[in-house]
Parts: structure tokens; sequence; C-alpha cells
């Protein structure tokens, strides 16, 4: 059904968000069939811009298919000709709307290690977010009401309001906290079963406001790679690869996770050892948007709760780069609010937030009531 509300989050995708320009190409790509109209008007607004548009429909219940018998081969070949096409492109949209989260559930790991290597890696990891003007972002399905346990229409009006806030008010608010991180030399995070020591010296901070992620707000940087020591209990679920974890702890000694316990201890400490890297954590980064205030089970907005801060194995950020490669990245959350248990960070033994609200005088602007 048509929507201004849709109409004007596709304006702000393009004009904003990716900055589209007149003779760019660019890659509509709709995971689903729900955001066939979002699509329709992302190519209508594109077009109108004076862009070349392309589009793509990616089914899971069909990747699930060739993912169950796949062989190396088919998946060098899948990755290879879908890489191409990326490196066509000078911009991305990626639009997430499929029925079902857990649709890859139980697909075998060395299937989705093959996926992963072949075609995450290299088409998105490496091309499209290094090379591409790229945004990602969800659609308001049912699927995804179920999944935050409200109606469809109560889903509607929160995604709308958390998609379209004022993102340069937000970018504003932000430089303060990237500037104190980049004079930063070590944080100090102490939660409920968590106590957390790494070094963020010489890492460069960014923030995420609207330009990559929508719904947006976090501001990131990387751990020194040796540098975690201590341990940290997320109080959030998260799911990977369609399997739905809770209750996650990690134990970190010089930067890596020594040990690792869940609801699912084996499937979690598989794909912590894919790779050399899985092990150390590529980024940490503040949520501080207004609107996401409890999980819903998709890390898009889960990343972004106001109070929060995720802690992420795998594969470093572009520009906060502490050195880590993988092929995995995996921003697990942490909330900090008083309803999940409080808790406090500290930046060279200077207290900046506490119970999820920042404290110093520079850095109030990014609490909820000064961003709405």
């Amino acid at each position: 059904m048509k929507d201004f509300r849709l109409e004007k989050l596709v304006h702000n995708l393009l004009n904003y968000s990716i900055n589209l320009q007149k003779g760019e190409k660019i890659l509509i790509e709709i995971i689903g069939t729900d955001a066939i109209y979002l699509g329709k008007e992302l190519i209508k607004q594109a077009e109108n811009i004076g862009a070349i548009p392309f589009f793509n429909i990616i089914d899971y219940k069909v990747i699930r298919e060739m993912l169950a018998n796949a062989t190396e081969e088919q998946m060098q070949v899948y990755g290879k000709h879908d890489l191409q096409r990326m490196k066509d492109m000078d911009a991305y949209i990626g639009v997430r709307a499929g029925e079902n989260t857990a649709e890859l559930n139980g697909i075998a790991k060395e299937k989705m290690e093959l996926y992963n290597k072949y075609y995450t890696l290299p088409v998105h990891f490496e091309e499209r977010v290094k090379n591409t003007k790229w945004c990602i972002l969800r659609y308001p399905n049912a699927s995804m009401a179920q999944m935050s346990n409200m109606n469809t229409e109560e889903f509607e009006d929160f995604y709308f309001k958390v998609c379209l806030l004022d993102y340069s008010k937000m970018s504003k608010a932000m430089d303060p906290l990237v500037n104190l991180m980049n004079k930063t030399k070590n944080v100090h995070i102490k939660g409920d079963k968590t106590d957390l020591t790494f070094s963020i010296e010489g890492i460069p901070a960014e923030k995420y406001m609207g330009t990559f992620n929508v719904p947006d707000g976090e501001v990131a940087t990387a751990p020194v790679k040796t540098s975690v020591n201590g341990y940290i209990t997320y109080n959030t679920e998260t799911r990977y690869n369609g399997i739905l974890f809770n209750n996650i702890r990690f134990e970190f000694e010089d930067g890596k996770i020594k040990k690792a316990t869940s609801n699912k201890i084996r499937e979690l400490n598989q794909i912590l050892d894919i790779d050399e890297g899985s092990r150390y954590i590529g980024e940490f980064a503040l949520g501080i948007n207004p609107y996401i205030e409890k999980p819903i089970g998709d890390t898009l907005f889960d990343e972004k709760i106001k109070g929060s801060f995720h802690f992420t194995p795998g594969d470093s950020l572009d520009k906060s780069d502490n050195g880590n490669r993988s092929s995995i990245h995996w921003d697990i959350v942490n909330i900090q609010t008083p309803e999940y248990g409080g808790g406090e960070i500290w930046f060279d033994n200077t207290l900046i937030r506490k119970d999820g609200l920042f404290v110093l005088e520079e850095l109030k602007g990014l609490n909820p009531e000064n961003l709405i």
C-alpha cells in the first residue's frame, strides 16, 4: 500500500544516506518479496535523479536449497559472478524483507563456511563495503512485527519513527564523542557479570548516522587487537547463521576469546573457530538511537539501542581498523540501562556513561531527550 512515509524514506535513502548522483549505477537488492513496492519506489526516484538502477531479488528459501548440497566450486562461481556485478556498481541499497529470519537454521557448518568465504566476504565485506556507497535496511513486514511482539500497524509506526529520525542532527551531536574516543587510550566497562579492559589508542573512531544503516545511531572504534582482558556477559539474544543464541559469555586473555559459553556452546564455538580472527574483537561501538529501547531480535535495530554497546567478534571496520581479519563480523549487544542491570563506561579513568546515560557535559547532547 502506498505510504507517504515510505516515499520520504526512499528520498532520504537516495539523497542523504548514499547521496546518489546522476549517471551512477545502483544495485537495489531485496531479500524476500514483501518489499516490492519499496523496490519500485527506489527505482522510480533513482531514475528521477538520473541514476541507473539495477534490481535483484534473493529468497532465502531458495538459497537454503542450494546451500544444502553446495560444493566449493559452486560457491566460488556463485561468488565470482555476483562479485563482478558489485564491481560494476557505484551504489547499493539492500532491503531485508524475508518471511523467516531463521530460514538458514540447520544448514551444515561447512556449507555456511563455504558461503561466507566465497560469497559474503568477497562480495559484501571486501567489495560492497569498501568500494560502493551503500545502505542496508529492513522492511516492516509481518515477520518483523511478530519477532518484535507487536502487531503490524504498531511495528510500522515504530519502524518509521526510528528510520525517519533527523540523522543530520544526530551526526552533529556525535562529534564530541568521536573527538573524545580519538584522544582516549584505555577503556573500562563494568556491568552485570561484565568487567572488561582494553585500549583504543590509535584506532580512529567513526560515526554511523544514517549513511550505512537505517535505522542508525552508533559511534564505533575497535580495541587494539591484543589488549582485551576480562569478561563480558551479553544480555540480548542474537542470531547467527540462523541459530538463536542467548546468555553469551566471553572470557578474554590478551585479546583472544579463551572461553565462550551460551545456551548453545558447541554451535557458538564452531562459529568462533571459523578462522583465526573470529576469536578477536573487530569493533567496539556505543548505541544511541533514542527510539530503540529494547531488543527486537534483529541486529540492525538492536545494535543501535540507546544506552547499549556492542563488542563484535570478527572482522574490523574499514576506517576503525585494528588489523583483525575474519569472514565473520558478529555485532552482539549489551544494554546498560537500569532495566537491564545498568553499567558504567570509563575512558582513561573518567566515567563517561552510567546506566545508559552520558554524564560528561560535552556528551549530554547524545542522551535521548536531546535527540528526539
